[in-house]
């Protein structure tokens, strides 16, 4: 069983980080709070790329023991961020090569986020849901026991957004991996994650359920932007989603939504 167990501190510029935090194998958990708490450091901390004082322990293995730290490159570790972070001058297929050198799998993991038929593309010739599934791609080429992901699809349009929500949710499922995520959309933390937790000021306040969050949030008001027959399409939180239609409605209405009722458009 690849159990994690983080306690760990840093100093930070205005606050400390101090975690605390026991993860099950294959748990996927959404960490939530406001810029600036410290949710992007914890990532940083866990993949190795600043330091702090604690234990990081996966398995029976010690990422980091009181200030001993394992290196970033032996930690089984992957990490994707907001920027796509590809190597321009490398193809699809040679980014994922320059990681490991595994063909078999590196075609294996374009086929499943399918950009399989731009292996030989360049990063510049990808939209930026090509250049993010690219990322994810490399990024499960360690074979990492431990995915990190700081909010990687918010820059991206709606429709590819839930896209490559669905995508994610397959990688995780498929190598079993435990995921830590930034997110600040709750939409989407209620759509993938089994487990929240909440930061502010670098401690961590609460835990709960993903199913919780939409008893947490329960309702919230939305902007009507498009009507048919059966549903009507909302603009909530800076995405399109569809529901079904209630009742009788007008563009421009605000209605009251329940996350577990939203659909990407």
């Amino acid at each position: 069983m690849q159990k994690m167990r983080i306690n760990i501190y840093k100093e930070l510029r205005h606050f400390s980080l101090e975690v605390a935090l026991r993860i099950e194998e294959g748990e996927f958990i959404a960490i939530r709070g406001r810029s600036g708490s410290g949710k992007t450091t914890l990532l940083r901390v866990i993949a190795g790329l600043e330091e702090a004082r604690g234990v990081i322990e996966i398995g029976n293995r010690r990422w980091l023991e009181d200030r001993k730290a394992l290196p970033p490159q032996k930690r089984e570790v992957g990490f994707v961020f907001q920027e796509y972070a590809l190597f321009p001058n490398m193809s699809v297929l040679q980014n994922l090569l320059y990681v490991k050198k595994d063909l078999g799998f590196a075609l294996h993991l374009l086929k499943l986020v399918d950009l399989l038929e731009h292996k030989n593309s360049f990063p510049h010739q990808l939209s930026g849901g090509q250049q993010q599934r690219a990322a994810l791609a490399r990024a499960y080429m360690r074979r990492p026991k431990v995915m990190l992901l700081d909010e990687p699809l918010s820059s991206l349009d709606p429709a590819t957004r839930g896209y490559l929500q669905t995508k994610i949710k397959e990688l995780h499922q498929a190598f079993g991996t435990i995921t830590l995520m930034v997110s600040h959309d709750v939409a989407e933390i209620y759509r993938l994650s089994s487990r929240v937790v909440e930061i502010e000021q670098g401690k961590v306040v609460q835990e709960y359920g993903a199913k919780e969050i939409g008893k947490r949030h329960q309702l919230h008001k939305a902007e009507v932007v498009e009507i048919d027959e059966k549903s009507i399409v909302v603009a909530f939180m800076g995405d399109i989603f569809r529901l079904p239609r209630k009742g009788s409605h007008k563009v421009g209405d605000i209605v009251e939504v329940e996350i577990k009722e939203l659909q990407l458009v």
